[in-house]
């Protein structure tokens, strides 16, 4: 399991424990996390799970994929650089600790 804190966009915080394996994005739709709706359960075919990453993991995690860059396009208020889909976000024992943040609303 790997310690991943998830941020709404009014503050509240849930930090949460999810199996090595999983992605981001279903961390939190296992865990009842508000904010990342994953529309399309993560076939990173929509935007709805976008999160900002803690500046800290910037250069922690995986490059984006083409895919992931050509749908971020359609995201609500991206961030170049802090601005991922959590779909596309595999957890391993690297993102111990990891911190992402919603955007106020999701597209």
């Amino acid at each position: 399991m790997v310690k991943i804190t998830y941020l709404e966009f009014d503050g509240t915080e849930h930090v949460v424990d999810v199996p090595v394996g999983l992605t981001v994005m279903e961390g939190a739709r296992d865990n009842g996390v508000k904010g990342i709706e994953a529309d399309c359960g993560g076939a990173c075919a929509c935007s709805t799970c976008h999160v900002y990453v803690d500046e800290s993991w910037v250069e922690k995690l995986p490059a984006k994929d083409p895919m992931e860059e050509d749908m971020l396009d359609f995201a609500f208020e991206p961030d170049q650089r802090l601005s991922r889909l959590t779909c596309q976000i595999k957890v391993t024992p690297a993102l111990e600790g990891l911190v992402v943040r919603m955007p106020e609303k999701q597209i």
